[in-house]
């Protein structure tokens, strides 16, 4: 593995430890650590800005779904500072993903997340 594909990898592994932190405090560390202060979140649903505009996107997400965690889906694929890479959020109870998507995130120099713009491939009702 390069050493950019690390750096992808180690992104999209923190993106995912934020968006299954469920505590409070966990949240917002898992946050901090994963995207940069001004770090930007648009997808169709939502449009946020910073660390306490993700956090409570995040914990909303947990509101609407509980008991649900989000899973890689496929491979982790990038150039310059571009990753891009599918999730699906899966039911930890029966194992259904009523919801998957992919996303598309710019690092910064430190490696934390800049943006994401983020596309739902599946979502309930369709």
């Amino acid at each position: 593995m390069t050493e950019q594909q690390e750096q992808y990898t180690v992104a999209v592994e923190r993106y995912f430890e934020a968006w299954n932190a469920t505590e409070e405090e966990a949240l917002g560390k898992a946050v901090a650590a994963a995207f940069d202060e001004q770090a930007r979140y648009t997808d169709p649903l939502v449009d946020v800005a910073g660390h306490e505009g993700l956090a409570a996107a995040i914990a909303g997400v947990h509101t609407q779904f509980p008991g649900f965690v989000f899973r890689p889906l496929g491979d982790v694929d990038g150039h310059h500072d571009i990753v891009r890479f599918g999730w699906e959020l899966v039911n930890e109870a029966d194992g259904s993903a009523p919801v998957a998507g992919s996303d598309v995130v710019r690092l910064g120099e430190d490696g934390r997340i800049r943006s994401v713009l983020g596309f739902l491939d599946r979502v309930p009702g369709q």
